[in-house]
């Protein structure tokens, strides 16, 4: 398989999708990893398997619809493998395993039968130190933006998932990209003010347009480079509320093709007038554990 990642938006070939077949009992709350799902274990609104398995069987559909290959993790028992984004990703022709938090190391096992079809030489295993997942990292042409957390209580912070190390060693694997680093605001608490990564909050769709949340950053100037780079006119901004909701994690199929969540009436509406086709899905339930289409997508090949 020849791996080819450039930006967001090229048309989608071949991607990883993950799989909510047999992902376990719900959690306790010292097992979850994030704010969100915490709140919904404490209301006892916790999604099911069922449920989710509708809503991701959905995307699955849409990607048939446009002939893009999809390829699933092996199914663990009892294990929950849906958020794809997590465990890797590509930048050009470069599979980069994820360091993600050590319980989710087998995630990235069920995927072998997937890497055993990229050549060796093209998979790579960043230095421990070096703490990252796929929903920090974004291509974009010349550009890679990453989320990070620089804060000197990283370690206090289960939601912050990429450190200054990556972002070092991604610049050293593409010198001739420039690596752009945003700092996002966390919390272990209050998922309407965690940016879990930067997709949670920020994410490039078609050529030249983006949806941003202001909140998401930590510093104002890093969130009014992306306004300014996109410009003013190309960015639709998100409330607090539809962050938390994770309108800014749709996911393209191509420049002209968006896959969104049906309840994001805004949004799509917004896309729809600036010309881009909305394939709308039910992901509501997925979304109940802090992420949503792209956290569940592991594009491998785009044209």
């Amino acid at each position: 398989m020849n791996l080819n990642i450039q930006n967001e938006t090229s048309r989608l070939k071949a991607v990883i999708l993950g799989t909510t077949k047999s992902i376990g009992a719900i959690p306790s709350i010292a097992e979850a990893y994030d704010p969100k799902s915490i709140q919904h274990i404490k209301a006892g609104t916790y999604p099911n398997e069922e449920d989710m398995e509708k809503e991701i069987e959905a995307v699955a559909a849409i990607f048939n619809k446009y002939d893009v290959t999809v390829y699933r993790p092996k199914v663990i028992l009892d294990y929950n493998q849906i958020f794809s984004r997590d465990i890797a990703f590509v930048i050009e022709d470069k599979l980069i395993k994820a360091n993600i938090l050590p319980d989710r190391e087998r995630e990235y096992e069920a995927i072998q039968h997937i890497l055993d079809k990229i050549e060796k030489a093209n998979i790579i295993e960043l230095p421990e130190e070096c703490h990252v997942e796929g929903g920090d990292v974004m291509p974009w042409n010349d550009f890679i933006f990453i989320g990070t957390y620089s804060g000197e209580d990283y370690k206090d912070y289960i939601t912050a998932r990429t450190n200054m190390d990556a972002v070092i060693a991604i610049q050293e694997l593409f010198p001739h990209k420039t690596v752009k680093a945003f700092e996002l605001r966390k919390s272990n608490t209050d998922p309407k003010e965690n940016a879990l990564h930067l997709d949670c909050c920020f994410q490039p769709i078609g050529k030249d347009k983006a949806i941003l949340h202001k909140n998401g950053f930590l510093i104002e100037k890093e969130y009014q480079w992306l306004l300014d780079f996109f410009g003013k006119d190309n960015v639709f901004e998100i409330t607090k509320e539809e962050m938390y909701n994770m309108n800014s994690n749709v996911f393209s199929i191509s420049e002209e093709v968006i896959i969104s969540e049906k309840n994001f009436t805004r949004l799509n509406n917004w896309l729809r007038e600036k010309g881009f086709i909305v394939e709308e899905v039910p992901y509501a339930e997925i979304a109940k554990q802090e992420g949503l289409l792209r956290c569940s997508t592991l594009p491998l090949i785009r044209d």
